[in-house]
């Protein structure tokens, strides 16, 4: 048997955040179960946490969603790394994922991650292929500081800034917008999207991504460590920002993002719900 442990990450508190499970030692599961195990918990991501492969490191992590395995994504390696912390790790950790090492520094509460990644603008999806992606009226999208950007740090999301915090709220899947979408722009992650509400002192964000089994997600720190690299980029100046996802889902994450020339700081806290073992 193996054990398992599940977080919910961006939040002090249960049942807020996002979900996640860690399979602190992956070691004797063998390699045709990981998917078919992440797809049973059908939370947005499960890590499966390894030995090193270069031995000054912490740990090797491989994250997967329902469907697949992916090289990075920020509240698997916020959770996973204060997973870690509780069990005796850190508070100063490198973890190797898909896209190479990531420096962290975690407490048995809370966690940061640095990536160095640069950001990759991969296209620039129409204000219509959103708004029909998201059930909006093309006006709803604001395009003064950006038009949509499909973006990566090592994971692709198309990032739309909306005109109100209203038209956030009323954000509904097209399916078949979305397969449109992904079938126009191959390899963008199932055509993503990330879109975000700027207010006076937060960001209001939601992430849609139904082809991949993620309705709505409460939290990801990936998306937001790409807009905060995407908005240093456009206002060619550093910028720190508090995101809050989740609450029109009722599940209200907080995700911190600080730039400081290339690199982007992710940080939260996350906070353990449940344990167990596998039985496969």
């Amino acid at each position: 048997m193996t054990r398992y442990l599940t977080f919910d990450v961006f939040t002090d508190a249960p049942f807020g955040g996002n979900q996640l499970a860690v399979i602190p030692d992956a070691t004797a599961l063998p390699e045709d179960a990981l998917q078919r195990i992440a797809a049973e918990f059908n939370y947005s991501e499960t890590t499966f946490v390894y030995p090193p492969t270069d031995p000054a490191h912490t740990a090797r992590v491989r994250i997967f969603t329902p469907t697949m395995e992916v090289p990075f994504a920020g509240h698997p390696t916020i959770g996973t790394a204060v997973a870690l912390a509780v069990m005796g790790h850190g508070p100063e950790m490198v973890l190797e994922l898909g896209v190479g090492p990531i420096t962290a520094h975690a407490t048995p509460t809370q966690a940061c991650f640095t990536t160095r990644r640069p950001l990759e603008t991969l296209a620039h999806p129409t204000v219509e292929e959103i708004a029909a992606a998201l059930s909006l009226d093309p006006n709803q999208i604001e395009t003064a500081r950006h038009g949509p950007v499909m973006a990566s740090l090592g994971l692709p999301f198309t990032i739309s800034e909306l005109a109100s915090r209203e038209a956030l709220a009323a954000c509904q899947s097209d399916i078949a917008a979305f397969r449109a979408g992904n079938a126009k722009y191959p390899g963008a992650l199932d055509f993503a999207q990330f879109v975000y509400w700027r207010g006076a002192d937060a960001i209001h964000a939601r992430m849609f991504a139904p082809l991949d089994n993620i309705p709505e997600d409460p939290a990801t720190g990936s998306a937001a460590a790409t807009l905060g690299a995407l908005l240093a980029q456009i206002d060619g100046a550093d910028q720190e920002l508090t995101i809050w996802q989740g609450e029109d889902m009722g599940r209200p994450s907080q995700i911190g993002i600080r730039t400081e020339k290339q690199a982007v700081t992710v940080s939260g806290a996350a906070c353990p719900v449940m344990e167990g073992q596998l039985l496969v």
